[in-house]
């Protein structure tokens, strides 16, 4: 789907940003859009609610379409037609929005909670404004009924909400016949903290700082996607030497969670040799960050307008070859991965998730890309300043363990050959511009290819310039559904791999 195939207006974008269109539309328009997204091989990308004063609330859904972003609005206080049977992944994001805003999709048949675990009761929808975050409940977790497979020999097995360790919380719930598990179901939801809230009541200024926080893990990927949501609505042009310093720390981002991931990889497999050879280069290049950018895992290095931080000349130099360093040290372990026997049986053939299924839940980023699927927001729309370098995308076809895991240094390596363009690049220029507020109400969009996946922001800004609604997605909406289907057919000890294979966000994923 092109955007000039839906009648819509567009938001001002600059070759830095992606081009969007933005619809109101009514309930028949809202399903045929869709319909038409499906036929023709769009992507759901993200769907969420929002309530004005009053009773009138809106619920939005954005498109990914071959030349951008499709933005449709919908007032949906009657409620709005389900999307869930064209996009499965639309299902949780229904979910969400009504336990936030109180809107149902009609004709959905999964009407669970999803955010709310007893921790507010069910006429109380927060994003509401008259009274929101002014109430207090006491707490009472209510009996989720999870889908339960009947048979001779089936029985459950759940693990969580509790994990051992720093693991964020989530509930998974197998249904396993001796050791081959039949059906995985997860409940997420656990660490909502009401970061849409939040951010109305953050000044558009310092929202990304907010954004930053919402992953730390993919702290530049949001921070970044939420600056360009800003410039587009404020129509600000950010200096190329400040674009190419956000997409030097975003590629800078993904190694070091590549780096990290192929780590415990070795490890869930019994290999603790890669967990500690993967870990002592993880922290490596986390210490460079810290050295040349004042922060280990990069956070609030990107700013409205520009970044906040440049590379000093002397940093130069040490950077270029600390990526040489490391791509040779990656090369070397990864000849070790692939000649060790107890590994590869390990990897080869476990989680599979073919093509077709990584389609039919909308799945994206490195674990599509290991499914066949080759979609790269770098290299799709190819927005400044990938636009002046030639992105290769790593996709592999096995779609198992063994795939995700050469995904994964494919992109390592392609990361450390963008780094080196970027530093090679002329410096001079400065590195942030001065941001305005505009003099009325506008419309962002921020769409940028974090390392598990394409992290998107949708910012809405009213006449005086303050944050009305601010939608962050991460890409784990779609992944999350994917992961139960991989791991169909295997045993449950190889739970753990399957599930590091793909390394889910829950906090992102729960906002």
């Amino acid at each position: 789907m092109r955007l000039d195939s839906v009648r819509g207006d567009r938001i001002a974008n600059t070759a830095q940003q992606i081009p969007v269109a933005f619809a109101n539309v009514d309930a028949s328009a809202w399903l045929d859009i869709a319909r038409v997204a499906h036929a023709q091989g769009g992507r759901l990308i993200a769907m969420w609610g929002a309530a004005t004063s009053g009773s009138m609330r809106s619920v939005s859904a954005a498109y990914e379409c071959v030349d951008g972003v499709l933005w449709v609005q919908f007032v949906a206080d009657g409620g709005y037609p389900d999307l869930s049977t064209l996009f499965p992944c639309a299902s949780r994001m229904q979910r969400a929005i009504h336990d936030l805003t109180g809107l149902r999709a009609h004709g959905a048949s999964d009407w669970r909670p999803w955010l709310n675990h007893g921790n507010w009761p069910g006429d109380y929808f927060p994003l509401l404004k008259e009274g929101a975050g002014v109430e207090r409940f006491e707490s009472c977790e209510m009996n989720y009924p999870f889908v339960q497979v009947a048979g001779d020999g089936v029985h459950e097995i759940a693990v969580g909400p509790i994990h051992a360790g720093v693991i964020e919380p989530g509930h998974f719930r197998f249904s396993v016949v001796g050791e081959k598990v039949l059906r995985l179901e997860e409940r997420l939801g656990y660490v909502h903290r009401g970061v849409e809230l939040l951010f109305e009541r953050t000044p558009a200024l310092a929202g990304h700082r907010l954004a930053g926080r919402i992953a730390g893990d993919s702290t530049v990927a949001f921070a970044w996607a939420y600056c360009m949501a800003l410039e587009q609505a404020w129509r600000v042009a950010v200096p190329a030497c400040a674009l190419r310093m956000r997409a030097l720390l975003l590629e800078r981002e993904r190694v070091a969670n590549h780096l990290g991931d192929l780590g415990a990889l070795g490890n869930d497999a019994g290999f603790a040799f890669g967990l500690a050879q993967f870990s002592r280069l993880k922290e490596d290049w986390i210490r460079m960050n810290e050295r040349v950018f004042g922060h280990r895992n990069l956070m609030d290095r990107i700013v409205p307008g520009g970044v906040a931080v440049g590379i000093a000349p002397e940093h130069v130099d040490a950077m270029g070859a600390q990526c040489g360093q490391i791509s040779r040290d990656v090369a070397g372990l990864r000849r070790i991965y692939d000649e060790q026997s107890g590994l590869q049986d390990r990897f080869s053939g476990t989680g599979h998730l073919g093509a077709e299924v990584a389609a039919h839940f909308g799945v994206r980023g490195m674990a599509a890309r290991a499914s066949g699927q080759s979609f790269d927001v770098r290299a799709a729309l190819g927005v400044q300043p990938y636009d002046a370098v030639q992105i290769e995308p790593a996709s592999d076809t096995r779609g198992d363990v063994a795939a995700r895991v050469a995904v994964r240094f494919a992109e390592i390596e392609e990361s450390l050959r963008l780094i080196q363009a970027w530093l090679a690049a002329p410096a001079n220029g400065p590195l942030s511009i001065a941001v305005a507020p505009g003099d009325s109400a506008a419309r962002g969009v921020g769409w940028v290819e974090g390392w598990r996946g394409d992290v998107f922001v949708a910012l809405e800004l009213d006449a005086h310039g303050a944050i009305a609604r601010c939608h962050c997605h991460d890409p784990s909406w779609q992944n999350w559904p994917a992961l139960e289907h991989a791991i169909i057919g295997n045993i449950v000890p190889d739970f753990p791999l399957i599930n590091k294979s793909f390394n889910l966000n829950y906090a992102g994923h729960d906002l």
